[in-house]
């Protein structure tokens, strides 16, 4: 379903684009986070375990701002995994000041045995795509996703 506004041509296309790019996204984002529901897990949470597997200890600063999150949304999100015994806050020995969030062992267990089944979920999902439609997807993305600085 498209837009009932009635502008120019170039706002109708912009219009019915922009509701087809969420609505697909959402679509695929709410059968996939299912499964990490499913496990327990908030999708932020999610990232934050995924996160730390792949890249490493990260300050909770550099955390969220890889799940473009906030501050306070990310203290919130990592207190909960710290209770849950997923992640460990560890104060740098260098300078104290500055707090790392580790894998804890049970961390790295749990997203170990989920992280394969995430991927094929999603390789699944995307299937529909032939490789040369994924390949053209993923640029076009990026390219919307960078923009261009807007002038008011």
């Amino acid at each position: 379903m498209g837009t009932k506004f009635q502008g120019t041509t170039e706002q109708v296309r912009a219009l019915n684009l922009f509701i087809k790019l969420v609505r697909a996204a959402d679509s695929v984002s709410n059968r996939i986070n299912t499964y990490i529901v499913s496990n327990g897990l908030t999708v932020s949470q999610f990232g934050v375990l995924e996160s730390l597997y792949h890249i490493g200890p990260m300050s909770q600063c550099d955390i969220g701002k890889k799940l473009l999150k906030t501050g306070g949304n990310m203290t919130m999100v990592i207190d909960n995994l710290e209770k849950r015994g997923l992640v460990q806050r560890v104060r740098d020995e260098n300078d104290r000041r500055f707090i790392h969030v580790h894998l804890s062992a049970e961390g790295k267990a749990l997203i170990e045995e989920i992280f394969p089944k995430h991927v094929d979920q999603i390789v699944k999902e995307l299937n529909v795509l032939s490789c040369d439609e994924k390949d053209k997807l993923s640029e076009l993305c990026k390219k919307v996703g960078i923009g261009e600085e807007v002038i008011a």
